[in-house]
């Protein structure tokens, strides 16, 4: 396939792996570069930066192909040593940065001097426009159905990728609700220059997380998310178990009154527990609607091939029947 982010980024298919807490290790990120899409690794998921360092040089011993790193910048009364991480990246040989939370333009200079393709995450049009602006090189157009933080505006994709092709100059890629060839094929037409999946690749054997987590993705449907901590306008979309139950309560008991140390217990150190350890009720984690499109755990390779293939027969051929 060549669009104009398989062509910047140098990969086969334009299929990007999200970055995801406690997912996105060098296992799962070089899965997916050698089946020809683009891998991430998540930066924050490591403790520190040299943490980082050894996981990017750990995925360079399994992978030849080009490999992301996810930087999520987001408000902290102790924040990560942000810039250390950056370092990392760099120093690693890292060419490709995918960016979230916090405007990153503080640490463009860094990134685009070290000749870094950077693709920044947004929830709404306005948003893309300013990364567009601070010259990011594509940004990631996440709608509202999915998992993690889709922002306050609500907007799904089938309006969101629409005003983005209308509004943007610089590619853009579908995040949100991506699972399959449809997703792709749908993306393309809409104007996007590829997808990104997130919890879709949570599901694969090559996913480093524990098989409680695959299997619940599986079982569960697109009515099975729930949104947690918008009165703290942190918006989260996670599945749903015993602790977020708890915490929804907690929100509609104490409504604009609520702290984040009310629901801490629910959301605090809450990953580990679950990727790991596969205590499904420890807390909330994040988790996207595509659930519901969710029905089996393939090899990475499995999944891209068969979304690849699927995308080419409704272009090519359903597509194609309809407007002959």
């Amino acid at each position: 396939m060549k669009t104009k982010i398989t062509e910047m980024l140098g990969i086969d298919y334009p299929i990007i792996q999200g970055g995801m807490h406690y997912v996105g290790f060098a296992e799962l990120a070089a899965a997916v570069s050698n089946a020809g899409g683009l891998g991430t690794i998540t930066a924050l998921t490591q403790k520190s930066a040299p943490d980082l360092a050894n996981e990017i040089a750990k995925c360079r011993d399994m992978t030849d192909k080009p490999f992301a790193v996810n930087l999520t910048f987001l408000p902290m009364l102790n924040p990560p040593d942000y810039p250390a991480y950056v370092q990392a990246v760099i120093d690693g040989g890292v060419k490709i940065v995918e960016t979230a939370g916090n405007n990153p333009s503080q640490f463009m200079p860094m990134l685009k001097d070290a000749g870094i393709k950077v693709i920044h995450k947004c929830t709404t049009v306005r948003h893309s426009l300013k990364a567009q602006s601070i010259g990011v090189d594509a940004v990631s157009v996440d709608g509202f159905e999915c998992g993690g933080h889709p922002g306050e505006d609500d907007i799904p994709n089938m309006i969101l990728l629409l005003r983005a092709q209308d509004e943007l100059e610089i590619p853009f890629i579908a995040s949100g609700g991506m699972a399959d060839g449809r997703s792709l094929a749908a993306s393309l037409a809409m104007g996007a220059e590829g997808i990104n999946m997130g919890t879709r690749f949570i599901a694969t054997k090559e996913a480093p997380v524990h098989e409680n987590v695959k299997q619940a993705i599986v079982n569960a449907t697109e009515l099975d998310t729930r949104l947690v901590m918008r009165p703290l306008r942190n918006t989260e979309r996670v599945l749903n178990n015993a602790a977020v139950e708890r915490l929804l309560q907690k929100e509609a008991e104490l409504g604009k009154d609520i702290k984040f140390d009310d629901i801490a217990p629910e959301v605090a150190g809450v990953y580990p527990k679950v990727m790991q350890d596969g205590d499904m009720d420890a807390g909330a984690w994040s988790c996207g609607m595509v659930a519901g499109l969710i029905h089996d755990i393939p090899t990475v390779k499995e999944l891209i091939d068969r979304t690849v293939a699927e995308a080419k027969q409704i272009a090519t051929e359903r597509l194609a029947q309809i407007f002959a």
